[in-house]
């Protein structure tokens, strides 16, 4: 422990050039003598939801043969690249997406109910403006834990919005596709696309639009504006806070490099796919370079409560670095109940859980007070559908990852009977391990006890 009269507050900014630039948990921000685990600064916790559509390749390339609840000595294909974070994984079997089915004598409700993944609320058929769904958890929690930080929650999406799949037929709103967070049931919020954009949210704070544009054109670092004041910090703090503030910086160079050689960027769109300026032309490094930064706002508290949209409904896009390189994502889903085909799926759905393991990757590695990013975090993937080919939405995949803060324990496989447990129940567990507790959340039937 670092003991000195010197003490940091945990919101600490670096100010200048209309640059705010958050800062990682250093030793400095602890009161003299005083041991982590006793302090604020032990507790902040955080949320991580990521949905993907077209469920998985059926069956065991992501169900395991035993019931559980310890999880097997090999997971389950879809779940292998997962296999390094053993012990913060849940795999939960058996789980009912009854919000994500067409209420009784209504079609239609099918692949346009993304919004009910974290609210379990089946949205209002519509396509004008008069849209509903429900308060997603994401939002709840970032009522609780994000009151402080500087960005409550942030939204992101790797897919274009106006890209792929652009027909939002059959009497619902696009918007049901094009978010998964709402801050009430009436208030869909905009996932972003451009990590240019999320970086300049995270450590533009207070610059225009115009000074933003001026200084990427003068090619000039936003860690310039504030080398002064952290060369002035540098010299207050011990020996291992300053490897730590040294790292995190180099992080945040890092990012601007490569965000300015998307922006430059010049390499053709893949055909029929329309990829806006700024945003890198492979899904690939998008993805990697959004989760760069969601690390980095979780490391520096500048949020604590994130969301990411992998792709939209109904989307042809393929995935060239995956081992299906040239199979679309919905006509894959779509495998006529071929081996072959279900086969060549599960390739994608493994491409995808890869980019999960890449972010937990990056969180288990990050410093974190008395443990790391990943023991503080609970992070929640998952799909509506289970068997795309047959639109069910029953017996769906979910994961859960991360330790927040031991709350959440790990290593099991939770097997519920098929159509039994709704995943309201699912949610309004998720809320408890944030000390947020209700009687009910959207569909719930009652809690996930084991959790």
């Amino acid at each position: 422990m670092f003991i000195t009269k010197k003490h940091l507050s945990r919101r600490t900014l670096l100010r200048g050039a209309g640059v705010a630039l958050g800062l990682p948990l250093l030793d400095a921000m602890l009161p003299a003598a005083t041991a982590l685990a006793q302090t604020a600064a032990a507790g902040p916790r955080r949320f991580f939801g990521g949905f993907i559509p077209h469920g998985a390749a059926p069956g065991a390339y992501w169900v395991p043969e035993t019931k559980g609840p310890a999880l097997p000595a090999e997971l389950p294909f879809n779940w292998q690249p997962l296999e390094p974070f053993r012990k913060h994984l849940t795999l939960l079997t058996g789980m009912w997406s009854t919000s994500s089915e067409p209420p009784p004598g209504v079609t239609g409700a099918d692949h346009w109910v993304a919004a009910a993944f974290l609210c379990a609320r089946k949205p209002k058929k519509t396509a004008g403006a008069d849209v509903r769904a429900g308060h997603t958890i994401d939002q709840v929690i970032a009522e609780k834990i994000g009151r402080e930080t500087l960005l409550p929650s942030v939204e992101i999406s790797v897919e274009d919005p106006g890209s792929g799949a652009s027909n939002c037929g059959e009497g619902y709103s696009c918007v049901y596709t094009n978010t998964i967070s709402w801050s009430s049931p009436t208030t869909p919020l905009p996932m972003e696309l451009n990590p240019q954009v999320v970086f300049e949210r995270m450590f533009g704070s207070g610059s225009t639009p115009e000074q933003r544009v001026e200084r990427r054109e003068r090619n000039q670092s936003i860690l310039d504006a504030v080398n002064e004041k952290i060369g002035g910090l540098r010299k207050i703090i011990s020996v291992p806070d300053r490897s730590r503030l040294d790292a995190y910086a180099d992080n945040v160079r890092e990012i601007e490099r490569r965000l300015q050689i998307a922006a430059k960027a010049t390499t053709s769109a893949p055909e029929n796919f329309h990829v806006p300026p700024g945003i890198p032309q492979s899904f690939d490094e998008h993805i990697k370079l959004m989760f760069d930064l969601l690390v980095l706002a979780y490391r520096a508290d500048i949020t604590r409560v994130s969301t990411m949209l992998f792709a939209r409904d109904l989307t042809g896009r393929v995935y060239p670095e995956s081992e299906s390189p040239t199979l679309g994502f919905h006509g894959g889903s779509h495998h006529g109940e071929d081996p072959a085909r279900i086969k060549a799926y599960s390739k994608i759905n493994q491409y995808h859980v890869k980019m999960l393991a890449y972010f937990a990757d990056k969180l288990a590695n990050t410093e974190d007070g008395d443990g790391t990013l990943l023991d503080h975090s609970l992070l929640l993937y998952g799909s509506n559908m289970g068997n795309s080919n047959q639109h069910l939405h029953y017996d769906v995949p979910h994961v859960i990852l991360g330790g927040n803060y031991g709350r959440m324990k790990g290593g099991r496989h939770l097997a519920y009977p098929t159509k039994t447990t709704s995943t309201g129940n699912l949610l309004l567990s998720l809320l408890d391990q944030f000390d947020i507790h209700r009687d009910s959340f959207g569909d719930s039937t009652g809690r996930l006890e084991e959790l």
